[in-house]
């Protein structure tokens, strides 16, 4: 490494136009204004991208020699700190996640790959099997990037977004920097609880992707998508203190769902064998059930029952006897939202959300031309949803609406009054004021309350 304090000669001027047309900028453009800090060298061929760390003093290149270099720089010197190799061809780009201590990295290698920054480990390898990648780029704001390849470009996300969650009466749980967090809506005090298994070294772990919680036992299922999908039973401390407590010994399996289905036993739903697995406290498996149909994925449902959730409906099944009670045709289910008292459910898909009763009656159906990111039931039985850019309602009439727009996506979790609570991007508690006087009215005709219509009329802003 060499450093460079001098500047370079005044260059000359080929002819006296030339000369005119700089003098005008010779203050922006002199080269005598321009000085070389620092030579960094270490590449044995061509250097095609570097760029610098959004917080820290670290330089990121790449270039034909297939090797991603990270170079650590002061006001005195800069030098190499490490070199990421795995590329076996060109390496046209790369970059630092914007939030994570991650370094993306695309190739004529046709591969776009994930190395951890600490560790300088790959953690992820994504591929194309057709078309060389030359640019990367990120989104400013949102958790997006792009890179782009012979014939186009892609547009992606590295992790789920979505904080696992699950409410309770008037707290929330909620997963956030590999913590379990108990949020009071009472008086409003979030605190941690338990810390959560993280990666081993040189390993990627993705977030967890739901939460199941057992008041009774004071335990938590978590499911993520690690090794083909996993489940974690934790027991949460029975008293809060503010400061993170031992969670004692932590019990796991394979399985793509996990659902509680009574105080001392949950359902594990193994999709590559299609078996649904009853398990105890221990962890024990206590029965094996054959699903009458192929599931993609279980959601909770009122006692011993379980949807089952298949490419083309959703089936209402019975563990205890093994019975399919109902089913109902839908696109494939992402996520369930069942009512305060159970007696109504909202089978969530991409852009479709199908509303029906406990026993999978079909009440309407509500299509979105984006997709729905949640929802959630208030007291007096509407629905409440959100999408990228909205939070909207839907009656069980079919009835629907804009309630407010949102500058950033959000996930319901309750509706106390006017108020929205969710959780952000970020898995941070937040409240939405809303006026929930159009749907309360739409809802008062409908149930042909007419005092309601006439106090609402007197008392309230209708447009």
């Amino acid at each position: 490494l060499r450093r460079k304090s001098a500047a370079g000669a005044q260059p000359m001027m080929a002819d006296p136009l030339t000369a005119q047309r700089m003098g005008a900028q010779g203050d922006f453009f002199n080269v005598t204004d321009v000085v070389v800090k620092f030579v960094l060298e270490g590449h044995t061929r061509g250097v095609n991208w570097a760029t610098f760390h959004p917080t820290m003093p670290l330089v990121l290149s790449c270039g034909d020699d297939r090797q991603v270099k990270i170079w650590r720089m002061n006001d005195s010197r800069a030098w190499e700190v490490d070199t990421c190799r795995g590329h076996y061809n060109n390496v046209n780009s790369a970059m630092f996640h914007p939030k994570r201590d991650f370094i993306l990295s695309d190739s004529e290698d046709k591969t776009i790959r994930v190395w951890d920054t600490t560790r300088r480990t790959l953690l992820q390898t994504f591929r194309r099997e057709q078309d060389r990648f030359w640019c990367l780029n990120a989104h400013p704001e949102l958790n997006l990037f792009a890179a782009g390849h012979d014939n186009g470009l892609i547009v992606f996300k590295l992790e789920r977004e979505r904080p696992a969650a699950a409410i309770h009466q008037n707290s929330l749980l909620y997963v956030k920097d590999s913590q379990v967090r108990l949020h009071n809506f009472g008086d409003a005090s979030d605190n941690p609880t338990i810390a959560i298994r993280t990666a081993p070294a040189g390993q990627y772990l993705p977030p967890p992707r739901s939460m199941s919680f057992n008041p009774a036992e004071k335990a938590i299922l978590l499911t993520s998508d690690a090794e083909g999908g996993t489940y974690e039973l934790y027991n949460l401390p029975r008293q809060i203190t503010g400061h993170i407590a031992d969670a004692g010994q932590t019990r796991r399996g394979a399985g793509s769902s996990a659902i509680w289905t009574g105080r001392n036993r949950f359902a594990v739903f193994d999709k590559g064998a299609q078996q649904i697995l009853i398990k105890d406290l221990s962890n024990q498996t206590t029965k094996t059930i054959q699903p009458p149909v192929v599931v993609d994925a279980i959601f909770s449902a009122p006692g011993s029952q379980l949807l089952l959730a298949t490419s083309t409906s959703v089936v209402l099944f019975d563990v205890q006897t093994r019975q399919t009670i109902a089913e109902i045709s839908a696109a494939p289910v992402k996520y369930v939202a069942w009512s305060s008292d159970m007696s109504t459910v909202a089978l969530l898909c991409k852009h479709t959300i199908t509303l029906a009763n406990k026993q999978l009656e079909q009440l309407c159906q509500v299509h979105e031309t984006i997709r729905i990111k949640s929802a959630v039931w208030d007291d007096s039985g509407v629905l409440l949803y959100t999408t990228l850019n909205h939070i909207k309602y839907a009656l069980p009439q079919g009835d629907t609406g804009i309630i407010r727009t949102i500058d950033n996506p959000v996930y319901l979790v309750r509706i106390q009054g006017g108020d929205v609570h969710c959780l952000d991007r970020e898995g941070t508690v937040q409240t939405i004021k809303i006026d929930p006087t159009e749907y309360r009215f739409k809802l008062a005709l409908v149930h042909r309350n007419y005092e309601e219509v006439v106090s609402i009329i007197r008392n309230s802003n209708l447009v």
